[in-house]
């Protein structure tokens, strides 16, 4: 399987999910406190897509 580098804005996104989900889970932010996990699954779910599949 050949791996490829994710493009710009797809691991902006992915950083910037992530991100607001540890936010998340640390403080109570009444939109983000409840899908925290979800947020950085998401976000590690669409890192490992981009790097499989190929202009993601």
């Amino acid at each position: 399987m050949k791996v490829s580098k994710p493009k710009n804005v797809t691991w902006w996104v992915a950083v910037i999910a992530g991100g607001a989900g540890i936010l998340g889970s640390l403080v109570s932010i009444p939109v983000i406190s409840g899908i925290a996990f979800w947020l950085v699954a998401g976000a590690f779910i669409l890192l490992a897509l981009a790097c499989i599949v190929d202009g993601l």
